[in-house]
């Protein structure tokens, strides 16, 4: 008996304990997993799965064809119990405008499978859906992305659409890229040992290099990346695919190739941006705007020039507040300004969604190295950034990676060069994260982005009073109220006129609206009357954040009125009530 008290009630204890916490974790917070990233096909395989899956709020359509061919997909997440996805606002996310951004579209994945799947479980998920409508757009670049999949695995690879282009204005095409010139399957480094070179291995790590001291004669020339030359003219790798950049080509402060590189002959000129334009221009009930990139661990909005005019005091507030609570959610992310902390941008994508269109937008870049480096590495490596960081990529690579990421130095003959060595970094570092770190990336980043969307408009006509005037007229304040964040209408839509104004109107069957007035002040009643259309007053400036707009009507007759409030990105809203 002693044995047992003393063994067995801790053994009954735990299995209890542990069969509680399974239970508890037993519906995981997401169906897929996120430690590989998914073809084209895959994510369009996926996104079938899920709308037939969830088919009561999900809704797939390709919005059109890449250069090469491929759907471009969008998925819309409504739920048509609440409304008509064009009176809701609406929060449009899209990744992999470059395709070698990869993790983009998979966090993309990520927030459509987080929401089906807590919906019903988590209450704020449940709101969310219940509230909003979101344009899911994993892959704006899906040949860029494929592009990456497919060829020599190189990092570098594919960042452009795959239009043929000619870079080096030679008369032909995307005739010079990288080749693999030893066939294992990786785009690497090319070295060349000589008696009169100025590079020299690195004394503290053989994978390195590193250039010869003043006065030192080195032992090999870098010749740059493994590649050939295709064309003849004497250089290697440079015409390869594609060639532009489609964050580039959108209509805001767009500037021509000569002036922006990679920008094409005009707004709009390739089938992937025309698509999502002509989507924007459909869907005026966007709201909220988030483009994920990578890498570099940034929150950035704009403006993408300093020759752009910065934005209002008023709109600032509301980047400021979603940017910096974004640092917190994104542990060693930035919240920063495009042009300022950042480079140049003419005719970026998010600079058209916030300065064109007046949407509140921010482009993450996704993947702060800090986060995987700094913290355990030895601070003479972090300041001295010899071989820029390279050895601290080394130091991981080896304890973490158990070296599965750098390539050693190996011998290969080149049939220009000769005897060379290929060697350096595979394609899956750099620029993205570690498989195992993935997941806690997409995680982190859905949920600012689903923060960003919590924000949206949500506006209600807050009270209707109603005062008799004698003789059959009335006095009716209507009060809309939005109880959140962003206001119906940026103060960069309403200067530049980007959007429809809002619009109360008040109509009843036996009365007439004979005047009508923003009250500027409710405790004195001072009102600033409208001109005309008493009974369909225009509200240009919309209903700011966390704010409310109160009109007054003059109404003369008898019985039941109706008060509607519609806005594109605040939604409808409608109420009844008795002129008495």
């Amino acid at each position: 008996m002693k044995t047992f008290f003393s063994w067995s009630i801790p053994l009954v204890l735990a299995a209890v304990l542990l069969s509680a916490g399974a239970a508890a974790q037993e519906k995981p917070i997401v169906s897929l997993p996120y430690n590989h990233y998914y073809s084209h096909a895959e994510i369009g395989s996926l996104l079938r799965d899920f709308e037939k899956k969830y088919d009561r709020f999900l809704s797939l359509q390709s919005i059109g064809k890449s250069t090469l061919g491929r759907e471009i997909w969008v998925m819309t997440v409504n739920n048509p119990d609440t409304g008509p996805e064009d009176q809701k606002a609406a929060m449009y996310i899209d990744a992999n405008i470059h395709g070698n951004e990869v993790q983009g579209a998979e966090a993309v994945i990520y927030t459509l499978d987080y929401l089906m799947t807590n919906y019903g479980h988590i209450d704020r998920v449940t709101d969310l859906v219940d509230t909003y409508v979101f344009y899911l757009l994993p892959m704006v670049n899906p040949d860029g992305r494929m592009h990456w999949f497919d060829t020599s695995r190189f990092s570098g690879g594919g960042r452009s659409g795959m239009q043929p282009t000619d870079d080096d204005n030679d008369g032909l095409f995307d005739e010079d890229g990288y080749d693999d010139i030893d066939g294992d399957g990786y785009i690497l480094r090319m070295r060349k040992k000589v008696e009169n070179g100025d590079y020299i291995i690195s004394p503290e790590d053989p994978r390195l290099m590193e250039r010869a001291a003043p006065g030192q004669t080195g032992d090999y020339i870098m010749l740059g990346t493994e590649g050939i030359d295709n064309d003849g003219d004497g250089r290697i790798n440079e015409d390869g695919a594609g060639g532009y950049d489609m964050n580039r080509n959108w209509p805001a402060d767009w500037q021509p190739d000569y002036i922006q590189s990679g920008a094409g002959t005009r707004p709009f000129s390739y089938p992937e941006t025309e698509a999502i334009g002509t989507f924007f221009l459909s869907h005026p009930n966007i709201a909220g705007v988030q483009s994920y990139h990578n890498s570099g661990g940034m929150i950035l909005r704009g403006p993408g020039s300093k020759d752009e005019e910065p934005y209002s005091r008023s709109d600032l507030q509301v980047y400021d507040y979603i940017g910096r609570e974004g640092e917190k959610i994104l542990p060693f992310y930035r919240y920063y300004v495009i042009y300022e902390d950042l480079y140049t941008v003419h005719g970026g994508f998010i600079n058209w969604t916030a300065e064109g269109l007046g949407i509140f937008s921010f482009s993450n870049e996704l993947w702060s190295s800090r986060q995987y480096y700094n913290s355990a590495v030895p601070e003479e490596d972090r300041s001295s950034r010899g071989n820029s960081g390279q050895k601290e990529r080394l130091f991981f690579d080896d304890h973490v990676e158990m070296g599965r990421q750098f390539i050693e130095w190996k011998p290969a003959v080149h049939p220009q060069y000769g005897n060379i060595e290929l060697g350096g970094w595979a394609r899956e570092t750099g620029r993205v994260p570690p498989m195992f770190m993935l997941e806690e990336l997409c995680h982190r980043n859905t949920m600012f982005t689903l923060f960003h969307a919590e924000q949206m408009p949500v506006v209600a006509i807050d009270t209707i009073s109603v005062t008799s005037l004698g003789r059959g007229s009335y006095r009716v304040w209507v009060t809309i109220r939005n109880s959140k964040v962003i206001p119906t209408i940026s103060d960069i839509a309403a200067k530049r006129h980007l959007v429809t104004p809002d619009i109360l109107s008040l109509e009843g069957k036996s009365s007439t609206v004979t005047a009508a007035g923003f009250v500027r002040d409710i405790y004195t009643g001072r009102t600033d009357p409208v001109e005309n259309r008493y009974e369909r007053v225009a509200i240009p400036g919309g209903i700011p954040g966390q704010s409310a707009v109160t009109v007054q009507f003059i109404v003369s007759g008898a019985g039941r009125c109706t008060a509607a409030f519609v806005s594109s990105k605040g939604g409808k809203t409608v109420k009844t009530f008795m002129l008495q």
